[in-house]
């Protein structure tokens, strides 16, 4: 703006000094003025004496020359007056022009202003949108990182609680599997200790067999009568026992909708002294999964199995034996 307004003072500067140096070179052409002598009507001349006075005409001539004179001078004031009004109203249409180029460019300017104010407010208006934009998404961002955070934790720490469950399962499982196996060794020790105490007993009675036969012989007699008594007592119960484990089976037991007459299912079972379940697994199965779970279930429901406690009984018939499922009987 200040450029514009040293620019437009420049130009009326030139243009005035030029205005100037013409008007300067500048010489009106003269005037042609007609006059007319009016010589006043002839009156008789007093009768006077003659004497030397000027000559009228030439007195009126100079006057009128005086009065052209003059005449010319205020034409020239009046011109050179006209001239400089004319000067003043060209400056001052000029320095109107000047000043409404002026007005009009700062108007212009003022519009330039405002479109380009304008413009930055849009802009910025659009720099703040996309910027509250980024700043949602960026929220949104952190908030679903954080959520997915969070569910990866939580997911691990289940993760973590099923493993220590997993863990302290395997290690329950293992201390009754040990404590089992560790009782397992103790009863088959305790068979081979008694296994070799009556074949120690049966040595020692046929050494004394063989001292002294009679003798032996009527005692052997009498021990095979107490033994046979003896293993008749123990077949007895165990037979007992065994029908009461087959009916408390039988009553446990739920085969499946799929069973037939031709399934058939073997397992092994291994019991403690107290009628407690240590062990039992598939010996042979019956080629359809439901129907051996079903009776591996059905063994492992029951809390404690009825057995007799004569301990060589118990030892010889109950300590491990099998059982054959069948939808028609328990054998």
């Amino acid at each position: 703006m200040a450029v514009s307004v040293g620019l437009h003072l420049l130009i009326l500067v030139i243009a005035i000094s030029g205005w100037s140096l013409s008007n300067s070179n500048y010489e009106p052409p003269p005037r042609s003025i007609s006059a007319r002598l009016i010589s006043p009507e002839p009156r008789p001349a007093p009768a006077v004496t003659e004497v030397d006075q000027p000559d009228e005409a030439e007195q009126r001539l100079v006057e009128d020359r005086k009065l052209l004179e003059q005449q010319r001078e205020a034409e020239q004031q009046r011109k050179a007056e006209e001239q400089k009004k004319k000067q003043e109203a060209d400056a001052r249409s000029q320095q109107q022009a000047e000043q409404k180029r002026e007005e009009q460019a700062q108007d212009k300017a003022r519009v330039q202003a405002e479109k380009q104010k304008q413009a930055q407010a849009t802009e910025a208006a659009k720099l703040k949108a996309d910027a509250e934009a980024k700043e949602r998404a960026r929220q949104k961002a952190e908030q679903q990182a954080e959520r997915q955070r969070q569910e990866a934790e939580r997911k691990a720490e289940e993760q973590k609680q099923l493993e220590e469950q997993r863990k302290k399962a395997e290690a329950e499982r293992q201390k009754r599997e040990k404590q089992a196996e560790q009782e397992r060794v103790e009863a088959e020790r305790k068979r081979q200790e008694a296994e070799r105490r009556l074949r120690e007993q049966n040595l020692k009675a046929l050494a004394q067999q063989a001292t002294d036969a009679e003798a032996d012989q009527a005692r052997k007699s009498q021990q095979a009568a107490a033994a046979r008594a003896q293993e008749a007592q123990m077949l007895t119960d165990a037979e007992k026992y065994q029908a009461l484990i087959r009916e408390s089976l039988s009553r446990a037991w739920y085969p499946p909708s799929s069973a037939t007459e031709e399934m058939t299912a073997r397992l092994q079972i291994s019991l403690l002294p107290t009628g407690e379940l240590v062990n039992v697994t598939l010996v042979r199965g019956s080629g359809n999964t439901a129907f051996d779970n079903s009776a591996l279930s059905a063994v492992r429901s029951l809390n404690r199995y009825p057995v007799p406690k004569d301990r060589d009984t118990f030892d010889s018939y109950f300590r491990q034996f099998t059982i054959e499922f069948n939808p028609s009987r328990l054998r």
